[in-house]
This record gives structure tokens, sequence and C-alpha cells, in this order.
């Protein structure tokens, strides 16, 4: 057996965990889709026409690690979205006494 074969056998034994951010940073209050960045699919490589090209193609087409994550999340109070929900927005019942306006 050669040393190339044993290092590839060894590295199949080893199962390798996915790097965290919370590995690397000191992380307040992460959502777990933001500690593993292993999560977020759909970075394939698309080659376009480098004429049409932007700079928002070459940064979206790198997967994130867990260096480019956030480190804290600040969520926000759905108070007003919960009150709203049950009962709905205002909605004017008054008379429309507006004309038509004619098209043609």
């Amino acid at each position: 057996m050669s040393t190339s074969e044993c290092s590839a056998s060894q590295r199949e034994d080893k199962k390798e965990e996915p790097l965290k951010t919370s590995d690397f940073y000191k992380t307040k209050n992460l959502p777990a889709r933001f500690d593993n960045p292993e999560w977020f699919e759909g970075y394939n490589v698309k080659f376009t026409n480098p004429f049409y090209a932007t700079s928002s193609q070459s940064y979206g087409a790198t997967p994130p690690s867990a260096h480019t994550m956030p480190t804290a999340f600040h969520g926000k109070s759905q108070k007003f979205t919960g009150y709203y929900g049950k009962f709905g927005m205002y909605r004017n019942h008054s008379l429309n006494t507006e004309l038509d306006k004619s098209v043609v």
C-alpha cells in the first residue's frame, strides 16, 4: 500500500465536521443558519459573457464561509405584526365621489 492510498483511506475514515462560525468568533444570539455556513445552497458558478459581468455577480458567486457570516443577530419584535394580523389594517369605508376618467 502506497502512502497516497494510506492517506486517502485515513481521510475517508475521518469524517470532517463542517466549520462553524462559533469555532472562530465569539457569537451572540446567533441562529443555527448563521452558525453553519454549509447549509446555504445555490452557489454554483455560472459562466457568463465578460461583457455583461457585474461586480455583484463576482460577490454572489462565492459561497459563505465561517469568516463571512455575521457574528451577532438582533431580531426585531413582531408585536406590531401580531396585533394587526389579528384585526387587520384600517380600511376606509367612505363613499367614493371621484369621477371615473375615460381613456377614450
